[in-house]
Parts: structure tokens; C-alpha cells; sequence
């Protein structure tokens, strides 16, 4: 509380700009970001190119969205001195694991261009913090998936929640056993907020609820609480997708704190009402 704001994205905010924060439409590419965070004691950095079916395709793109703009930004918090870095990193870069929950230990394996940036991100983070002459800490938060208001609509639950409501039919890529730690974005937000004031740094912390639900439950859970089926077809998997993610939330309870504390039941409805809103 308290925490004066800046928030930066090359989109224009979709809602009223709370009062305390000054927004700035830029991209991190071409802003001058020194001169942002001047004064700045912590950076959070959530801006990336996301979504893996379409890295294939556009690699470059994903390179310099996620590799090259926060190499940039590294840059400017070291100049700036600023004292904490909080970068959002993602499961996908445990890569395709068939059994038992993923641990910040182990060797990552990344199956796709968008994983491989993601860990080129994270650990580009780390190494500038590893740097003798500044101040910086950083601390890696690695996503599962993430879900609630405002989730992306290309992402499998908003895309559920939109064919149920419209009576539409939905693509379904596998073949509905592949399961997901999903995790409210409330409890995304109080990690991260952990994460700005946690003593250390230069480490990794999973962001997970270490639980894990299949395609084929979410679907028919959203059903029931829509009390609408949507009609699903079944495709091959994609590229990139993977079988099974899970976290292993040891280390973000030990060191930040952190359990994540939503039911994913409960999450799922203010979710579907959002959805429902932008239909009537």
C-alpha cells in the first residue's frame, strides 16, 4: 500500500486509470525506460508476446518481444538502480513432463519457440542480477496457467466459457486428458506481491496451486456451472502442447510466503459472469 505507480504497455488501458498511477502507452522496444524508472525501487515485468502455437510461425516476433525488450529493460534498471525485478516466466518451459509435479531444480526442456523465450527471458533476468556491480535482485515467477476476469480469449477456459454461452462449437486440441495446474489471477497477483518485498532474491519460484485438472473435467465443470454444454470437436494436438503440468509449491511457500488460496470452482464463476457481460 502506499506504492506510487507507473504502468507501461503499448496497448492504451481498456478501463479507468485508478488514481496514484500514471499510464504510459509505449512499447518497450523504442521507450526511453531509464527516464521511467527513474526514483523506481522495484520493476515488475509482465510484458511478453504470448501464446505458443503461433511462436512457430513467428519466432522473430517472439525474440524480440520477449528476449530483446527485456534485455532493454534490464539495461535501464541497472542505470536506474532500481533494487527489485519481479519477471513473470511460465511453466512451459519445464516442457513436456508425463508424471509428478514440475520443481524449479530441474533441467528445463522447453518444446516450443515461445518456451525457449520465456527461459531465455528469465534467465537473461538472472544473470544481470548476478552482475557484481549493481544492486539489482530479481526473482523469476513461473506461471502455470493462469485464469479468471479478463483472461485472454484465445486461452481454453474463456474460449469454453464463450462457445457454452453462445451454444457454439469449440475446438479441442488432444484428446481431452491433458490436464493443467490453473490458477486463480487473484492468486497470481498476491504472488507477485510477495514476491516486490520478499528478503533475497536471484531465484526461481513456481506459481502454481499443485493440483491439476483435466480438459475433459474443465469442460464438463464449466458445463454444470453454466448449465450449458458446448459443443466440442476434437482435433489433433498442436505443437508445443504438452500432457501434464503441475507445481511444486514448496519453494513460494518457504520463501515468499506464498499457497495459492482459490478453489478453482470458485474462480471459474466471476470468470464466466465476465464472459457473460461482453455478450449482452
Amino acid at each position: 500500500m502506499g506504492r506510487r505507480v507507473v504502468g507501461i504497455d503499448r496497448r492504451p488501458p481498456v478501463d479507468p486509470v485508478r488514481p496514484g498511477v500514471r499510464y504510459v502507452t509505449n512499447d518497450l522496444l523504442h521507450l526511453d525506460i531509464t527516464r521511467e524508472l527513474q526514483g523506481a525501487s522495484t520493476v515488475v515485468h509482465l510484458a511478453a508476446l504470448p501464446g505458443v502455437r503461433p511462436s512457430w510461425e513467428h519466432f522473430d516476433q517472439y525474440v524480440q518481444s520477449n528476449i530483446g525488450a527485456t534485455r532493454r529493460l534490464l539495461e535501464a534498471c541497472a542505470e536506474a538502480g532500481v533494487r527489485r525485478l519481479v519477471i513473470a516466466s511460465s511453466s512451459s518451459v519445464y516442457g513436456d513432463r508425463n508424471a509428478g509435479p514440475m520443481r524449479e531444480d530441474q533441467a528445463p526442456a522447453p518444446v516450443s519457440p515461445y518456451a525457449v523465450t520465456k527461459l531465455a527471458a528469465e534467465q537473461l533476468a538472472l544473470a544481470y542480477a548476478h552482475r557484481p556491480e549493481t544492486a539489482l535482485t530479481t526473482i523469476a515467477l513461473r506461471f502455470f496457467t493462469v485464469y479468471g476476469p479478463g483472461q485472454r480469449p484465445d486461452m481454453l477456459i474463456s474460449r469454453i466459457i464463450d462457445a457454452a454461452l453462445r451454444g457454439a462449437e469449440i475446438q479441442i486440441y488432444g484428446d481431452g486428458s491433458q490436464r493443467r495446474d490453473f490458477i486463480f489471477v487473484h492468486d497470481v497477483v498476491r504472488a507477485i506481491v510477495a514476491a516486490m518485498d520478499a528478503p533475497g532474491g536471484n531465484y526461481i519460484c513456481n506459481v502454481g496451486t499443485g493440483s491439476d485438472i483435466s480438459v475433459s473435467e474443465t469442460i464438463a465443470l464449466l458445463a454444470k456451472l453454466i448449465g450449458r454444454e458446448p459443443i466440442t470437436r476434437m482435433e489433433c494436438a498442436r505443437p508445443g502442447d504438452v500432457d501434464l503440468t503441475r507445481a511444486d509449491s514448496i519453494r513460494a511457500a518457504e520463501l515468499l510466503d506464498f499457497r495459492a488460496s482459490v478453489p478453482f470452482h470458485e474462480g471459474l464463476l466471476p470468470q464466466i459472469e465476465a464472459v457473460r457481460a461482453t455478450l449482452t
